[in-house]
């Protein structure tokens, strides 16, 4: 099908409703023409049509500039829904609940860790369990894993995993109040008892990075962001325990749907009516899954500060900046209706002034993290007043794929992949080759070109460049 694509502004392109007959809003897509090129080599322009097409749906459709194709929705995308006649869907948070990532700050410089890189490398990567199904040595009871999913991170400080400081710097206080563990399976329950505290396979990460130049001094004096310091950047999610809520709930919103008389292009879209036995039960449990993976990040932040305490004493010691959610949905206000904004691999980029985020950082905006991929650059940014009226307060996640898995694998080889970020310096541990040739810098758009098109945008403004120096990948 041959499709008009509207150019509402020099870095948006838009699908018009009447493109289908099905679509209740336009399909807007966040890029440039380079991006755009490559976005429409996979299916994320019909994917964000076809959530064009769902009940309830204001506005637009989004896709950020780091769109690729997903389960559903296009990883990458926006919706909102209103609340009084919208839907909630599974396939618009995916399947690893808010996945996310956490950046951690020190004192440290990269003189500090030279001589010391490789062995501080080791020791995290044994120290942080990764990969496929692992768990950790933290084995939770039925009654811990409740309240890790009603509490969040607010448990674990009485566990002493985490400080007190560390609610303030987590989106949503590590903890969203609607957490329904009733709603929670019994398989799922299993999968995530042993999992608290490690890391996922695939993208999922922990990066050890220098801050390698700074774009807003003020913005970056305010995060205690400095030229030369070392940083942790931490990217994880609910593991097996949201990817079984998500899998339990596409079966059932896909057996109601019927019942509501919705119809829609594909299935891998089915949803409920937000306000419905079916929409609550998948939001307490996908709040609940949510809770689980702050506390995941926050419980390897824990083993993490142990590692560089152990190695340098105080001065390793690590602050929390701040920990975004990628992969979830909230019930948020604008205009003076109440909406369930779905993010699929986005970021919430509130600007200043809100009252969501911690006061600390209302002079400049929420922190927003935008990572590369292995042997580029990661970013750190602060939500702009453009992410409010453009795209229901929401940026970009990362850089985004440009290529299957399996794409990859074939430009190159694991062993190949980690001679060459040797090359560059950069200390890598991975447990599989082709995992390691899976996730290569290749795979990945460009993320300083998707970085400038949410400044431009006015989405979230630039305010640091973070270089790799040391990766250790699920």
């Amino acid at each position: 099908m041959t499709l008009s694509i509207l150019r509402p502004g020099p870095l948006v392109y838009e699908v018009p409703a009447s493109a289908r007959d099905d679509m209740r809003v336009p399909a807007r897509f966040f890029a440039d023409e380079e991006l755009w090129s490559q976005i429409r080599n996979d299916r994320s322009v019909e994917q964000l049509m076809n959530v064009a097409t769902l009940p309830g749906i204001s506005e637009c459709a989004y896709a950020m500039p780091d769109v690729h194709q997903g389960y559903g929705f296009p990883v990458g995308g926006v919706a909102a829904f209103r609340i009084s006649d919208g839907v909630i869907s599974p396939g618009g948070v995916g399947y690893d609940i808010n996945c996310g990532v956490r950046l951690l700050a020190s004192e440290l410089t990269v003189a500090d860790l030279r001589g010391r890189l490789e062995d501080l490398v080791h020791n995290l990567s044994r120290s942080v369990p990764s990969g496929t199904g692992r768990g950790g040595e933290l084995r939770l009871t039925d009654h811990e894993l409740d309240r890790v999913f009603v509490e969040g991170c607010k448990y674990l400080v009485e566990r002493g995993l985490a400080l007190p400081e560390d609610i303030d710097a987590t989106e949503s206080g590590g903890s969203l109040p609607q957490a329904d563990p009733a709603q929670v399976s019994q398989r799922a329950r299993q999968r995530g008892s042993t999992q608290l505290g490690t890391l996922g396979s695939g993208n999922h990460f922990v990066e050890i990075q220098t801050v390698e130049q700074v774009f807003d001094s003020a913005a970056a004096e305010v995060l205690g962001l400095e030229t030369g310091r070392i940083t942790v950047l931490i990217h994880t999610g609910s593991r097996g325990l949201g990817h079984q809520v998500c899998t339990d709930y596409v079966r059932e919103m896909d057996r109601v749907m019927p019942k509501y008389g919705i119809e829609l292009p594909d299935r891998e879209l089915a949803c409920a009516p937000f306000d419905s036995p079916e929409g609550r039960a998948y939001f307490g449990a996908m709040c609940a899954a949510a809770n689980f993976a702050w506390s995941n990040r926050q419980t390897i932040t824990h083993t993490v500060r142990g590692v560089f305490e152990r190695a340098f004493g105080d001065a390793g010691r690590l602050r929390l900046v701040y920990d975004v959610a990628h992969n979830i949905a909230k019930v948020e206000e604008y205009g003076g209706e109440q909406f369930c904004v779905h993010r699929k691999g986005a970021t919430r980029a509130f600007g200043p002034n809100n009252p969501e985020i911690p006061e600390i950082y209302r002079s400049v905006g929420q922190p927003v993290f935008i990572p590369g991929s292995m042997g580029t650059a990661s970013w750190v940014l602060v939500g702009a007043e453009g992410a409010m009226t453009e795209s229901f307060g929401s940026t970009c996640h990362g850089a985004g794929r440009r290529m299957s898995r399996r794409a990859a694998k074939r430009v190159a080889q694991g062993h190949e992949v980690r001679r060459e970020l040797a090359k560059k310096g950069i200390v890598v541990r991975c447990h599989s080759n082709s995992e390691l040739a899976e996730e290569a810098p290749h795979a990945y758009k460009d993320v300083d070109r998707v970085v400038d098109v949410v400044d431009r945008m006015g989405l979230a403004r630039k305010v640091a460049r973070l270089k790799p120096i040391g990766v250790i990948k699920g």
